[in-house]
């Protein structure tokens, strides 16, 4: 082989590698952007599916169809990223899109919940992954599993976000059995997929948040003989101090001072 033969395939390296590199930086831009995109569409769901309504039913509708909305754009975002991940760079390139990618699944399975109070299925979430031409990329079963562990923390808040509403105990209730069943059946698939296990100890902190603060709430309410909408005032008075970071009774707290405590930050 020639001087000028071994110049141009190291030159055809070169470019190679900085072509692999542009992309990888392309595709972590995309991912945090889709990332920042799928919290505000959280947050927007939160705003909205607690918010005073004398219809739920249309509150929880209104709210998904605009979680869907937000989500929209980062669709759009995923679209661009098509020619980026065509066959195997998908998978040589998983990792700069699986943290975007699983925040979708957490945003787009909590307008889904919020919705239909049910999980959504693997192939609704890839069907959402594309458009009239096909899937953007294969979802890969662990993305799915992944976003789904991190949907428990929503419905943590906002099942404590029910206890507070004016006849939302009952939401909270399934909203507690939903949360305990994810975390029954996401357990067999620890073994199996990665860092599964660090998020199912999450998800049993906040099913045990709920837990507690369903439990509060039902025995200490019953040591009061009040008429159920003096009930709802006092419990949203108290539910309003309880921290989402601090496992104390509500009530039984209440019932000693009336001082203090901030509603804790969310965590994120």
């Amino acid at each position: 082989m020639t001087r000028e033969a071994v110049l141009d395939v190291f030159e055809q390296f070169r470019e190679d590698i900085d072509q692999g590199n542009d992309r990888r930086e392309r595709l972590i831009k995309a991912s945090r952007d889709v990332t920042n995109i799928s919290k505000k569409a959280i947050f927007l769901l939160h705003r909205i599916v607690l918010e005073d309504s004398a219809d739920d039913r249309a509150l929880a509708l209104r709210a998904a169809a605009s979680g869907r909305a937000k989500l929209a754009e980062a669709n759009a975002l995923f679209a661009l990223m098509r020619p980026e991940l065509v066959g195997d760079r998908y998978w040589r390139y998983h990792r700069q899109v699986t943290g975007g990618l699983q925040e979708y699944i957490e945003a787009l399975s909590f307008a889904h919940y919020v919705e239909h109070d049910a999980l959504i299925s693997y192939q609704q979430v890839q069907d959402a992954l594309g458009d009239a031409d096909g899937p953007f990329f294969p979802l890969n079963p662990s993305d799915y599993l992944l976003g789904l562990s991190d949907l428990t923390g929503e419905l943590m808040r906002f099942a404590i976000s029910n206890i507070a509403r004016r006849g939302g105990r009952p939401k909270a209730s399934q909203v507690c059995a939903f949360v305990r069943g994810c975390k029954s059946d996401f357990e067999r698939f620890t073994p199996h997929v990665r860092e599964l296990s660090k998020k199912q100890y999450v998800t049993a902190n906040s099913l045990e948040k709920i837990e507690l603060a369903a439990y509060a709430i039902f025995v200490r309410s019953s040591e009061y003989d009040l008429p159920q909408e003096m009930l709802d005032d006092l419990v949203s008075q108290v539910t309003a101090r309880f921290s989402l970071d601090n496992n104390r009774d509500p009530l039984s707290a209440h019932a000693h001072h009336d001082g203090g405590g901030g509603y804790g930050e969310r965590e994120r």
